[in-house]
Protein backbone atom coordinates (compact mmCIF):
# COMPACT_ATOMS: atom_id res chain seq x y z
CA UNK A 1 0.00 0.00 0.00
CA UNK A 2 1.36 3.39 -1.03
CA UNK A 3 1.40 6.40 1.29
CA UNK A 4 0.15 9.50 -0.51
CA UNK A 5 0.70 13.21 0.16
CA UNK A 6 -2.14 15.66 0.65
CA UNK A 7 -1.13 18.81 -1.25
CA UNK A 8 -2.08 22.24 0.07
CA UNK A 9 -2.56 25.23 -2.20
CA UNK A 10 0.91 26.33 -3.38
CA UNK A 11 2.40 29.47 -1.71
CA UNK A 12 2.67 31.39 -5.01
CA UNK A 13 -1.00 30.72 -5.71
CA UNK A 14 -1.95 31.75 -2.18
CA UNK A 15 -0.13 35.05 -2.68
CA UNK A 16 -2.30 35.79 -5.73
CA UNK A 17 -5.49 34.62 -4.00
CA UNK A 18 -4.78 37.00 -1.11
CA UNK A 19 -5.01 39.81 -3.63
CA UNK A 20 -7.65 38.65 -6.13
CA UNK A 21 -9.37 35.27 -6.10
CA UNK A 22 -10.02 32.99 -9.09
CA UNK A 23 -13.41 34.63 -9.65
CA UNK A 24 -11.74 38.05 -9.97
CA UNK A 25 -12.94 39.34 -6.60
CA UNK A 26 -10.68 41.12 -4.09
CA UNK A 27 -9.72 39.18 -0.98
CA UNK A 28 -11.65 40.36 2.11
CA UNK A 29 -9.90 39.17 5.30
CA UNK A 30 -11.72 38.88 8.62
CA UNK A 31 -11.13 37.52 12.10
CA UNK A 32 -12.82 34.17 12.67
CA UNK A 33 -13.95 34.13 16.30
CA UNK A 34 -15.36 30.59 16.20
CA UNK A 35 -12.85 28.54 14.19
CA UNK A 36 -13.15 24.98 12.96
CA UNK A 37 -13.42 25.45 9.19
CA UNK A 38 -10.66 23.84 7.07
CA UNK A 39 -7.72 25.98 5.93
CA UNK A 40 -6.37 24.92 2.52
CA UNK A 41 -3.06 26.73 2.99
CA UNK A 42 -1.88 24.70 5.97
CA UNK A 43 -4.37 21.79 5.96
CA UNK A 44 -5.73 22.24 9.46
CA UNK A 45 -8.82 23.77 11.05
CA UNK A 46 -9.05 27.51 11.70
CA UNK A 47 -8.27 28.41 15.31
CA UNK A 48 -10.54 30.97 17.00
CA UNK A 49 -9.14 34.47 16.56
CA UNK A 50 -7.20 33.79 13.34
CA UNK A 51 -7.34 36.21 10.40
CA UNK A 52 -8.65 34.34 7.37
CA UNK A 53 -10.38 34.89 4.06
CA UNK A 54 -12.94 32.92 2.09
CA UNK A 55 -11.86 33.02 -1.55
CA UNK A 56 -12.89 31.39 -4.79
CA UNK A 57 -10.32 28.83 -5.95
CA UNK A 58 -10.10 26.79 -9.17
CA UNK A 59 -8.05 23.74 -8.09
CA UNK A 60 -7.66 22.16 -11.53
CA UNK A 61 -6.66 25.36 -13.36
CA UNK A 62 -2.99 25.62 -12.42
CA UNK A 63 -2.28 21.90 -12.70
CA UNK A 64 -3.83 22.00 -16.17
CA UNK A 65 -1.64 24.94 -17.22
CA UNK A 66 1.51 23.15 -15.98
CA UNK A 67 0.56 19.97 -17.82
CA UNK A 68 -0.87 21.41 -21.03
CA UNK A 69 -4.23 19.90 -20.14
CA UNK A 70 -7.55 21.31 -21.33
CA UNK A 71 -10.14 20.58 -18.64
CA UNK A 72 -12.85 22.65 -20.34
CA UNK A 73 -15.97 22.72 -18.20
CA UNK A 74 -14.20 20.74 -15.45
CA UNK A 75 -12.24 23.91 -14.61
CA UNK A 76 -14.64 24.71 -11.80
CA UNK A 77 -14.09 27.06 -8.89
CA UNK A 78 -15.45 27.15 -5.39
CA UNK A 79 -14.95 28.59 -1.92
CA UNK A 80 -11.95 27.77 0.25
CA UNK A 81 -10.63 29.25 3.50
CA UNK A 82 -7.04 30.50 3.61
CA UNK A 83 -5.00 32.51 6.10
CA UNK A 84 -5.27 36.22 5.35
CA UNK A 85 -1.49 36.57 5.62
CA UNK A 86 1.34 34.25 4.66
CA UNK A 87 1.57 31.21 6.90
CA UNK A 88 4.10 28.40 7.36
CA UNK A 89 1.96 25.86 5.48
CA UNK A 90 1.38 22.33 6.73
CA UNK A 91 3.36 21.18 9.74
CA UNK A 92 4.17 17.86 8.12
CA UNK A 93 2.25 15.91 10.74
CA UNK A 94 -1.15 16.25 9.06
CA UNK A 95 -1.37 12.90 7.31
CA UNK A 96 -4.76 13.11 5.61
CA UNK A 97 -6.36 16.29 6.92
CA UNK A 98 -10.02 16.89 7.68
CA UNK A 99 -10.74 13.23 8.35
CA UNK A 100 -12.78 12.00 11.25
CA UNK A 101 -14.74 8.79 11.65
CA UNK A 102 -18.13 9.16 9.98
CA UNK A 103 -17.10 12.05 7.67
CA UNK A 104 -17.89 11.46 4.00
CA UNK A 105 -15.65 12.62 1.17
CA UNK A 106 -15.73 12.19 -2.57
CA UNK A 107 -12.48 11.33 -4.30
CA UNK A 108 -12.80 12.77 -7.81
CA UNK A 109 -10.41 11.23 -10.35
CA UNK A 110 -8.96 13.26 -13.23
CA UNK A 111 -7.17 12.18 -16.38
CA UNK A 112 -4.03 13.74 -17.81
CA UNK A 113 -6.18 15.99 -19.99
CA UNK A 114 -8.10 17.25 -16.94
CA UNK A 115 -11.36 15.37 -17.49
CA UNK A 116 -13.21 13.55 -14.73
CA UNK A 117 -12.78 9.78 -14.90
CA UNK A 118 -15.14 9.04 -12.05
CA UNK A 119 -15.21 9.25 -8.33
CA UNK A 120 -15.72 7.38 -5.14
CA UNK A 121 -17.61 8.17 -1.97
CA UNK A 122 -15.63 7.35 1.13
CA UNK A 123 -17.07 7.34 4.64
CA UNK A 124 -14.25 7.27 7.12
CA UNK A 125 -14.08 4.38 9.55
CA UNK A 126 -11.97 4.58 12.72
CA UNK A 127 -8.89 3.70 10.65
CA UNK A 128 -9.27 6.71 8.32
CA UNK A 129 -5.69 6.73 6.98
CA UNK A 130 -5.85 3.09 5.95
CA UNK A 131 -9.20 3.64 4.22
CA UNK A 132 -7.80 6.68 2.40
CA UNK A 133 -4.70 4.77 1.28
CA UNK A 134 -6.84 1.91 -0.04
CA UNK A 135 -9.15 4.31 -1.93
CA UNK A 136 -6.19 6.14 -3.46
CA UNK A 137 -4.50 2.83 -4.38
CA UNK A 138 -7.71 1.90 -6.19
CA UNK A 139 -7.88 5.27 -7.96
CA UNK A 140 -4.26 5.22 -9.11
CA UNK A 141 -4.49 1.57 -10.21
CA UNK A 142 -6.13 3.07 -13.30
CA UNK A 143 -3.15 4.29 -15.38
CA UNK A 144 -5.32 7.06 -16.86
CA UNK A 145 -5.70 8.76 -13.44
CA UNK A 146 -3.25 11.65 -13.04
CA UNK A 147 -4.62 13.24 -9.88
CA UNK A 148 -7.40 13.00 -7.33
CA UNK A 149 -9.31 15.87 -5.75
CA UNK A 150 -10.77 15.23 -2.33
CA UNK A 151 -13.98 17.14 -1.62
CA UNK A 152 -16.43 17.40 1.23
CA UNK A 153 -19.79 15.91 0.32
CA UNK A 154 -21.85 18.34 2.42
CA UNK A 155 -20.88 21.49 0.51
CA UNK A 156 -18.78 20.12 -2.34
CA UNK A 157 -15.79 22.09 -1.06
CA UNK A 158 -12.33 21.23 -2.31
CA UNK A 159 -10.28 19.78 0.56
CA UNK A 160 -6.94 18.90 -1.04
CA UNK A 161 -5.28 17.28 -4.05
CA UNK A 162 -3.30 14.06 -4.36
CA UNK A 163 -1.12 13.49 -7.42
CA UNK A 164 0.12 10.24 -8.86
CA UNK A 165 3.23 9.20 -6.87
Amino acid sequence: MTIYTARPIEPAVLKRLRDTDDAGRPCVPYTDHVGGDPLRCCLRPIRPGERVALVSYAPLRRWAAENWARPGAYDEQGPVFIHAEECDGPSGAEGYPFTRPGAVRVLRRYSGDGHILGGQLLEFPQAAAEAFNAALDEAFADPEVALVHVRAVEYGCFQFEVRRP
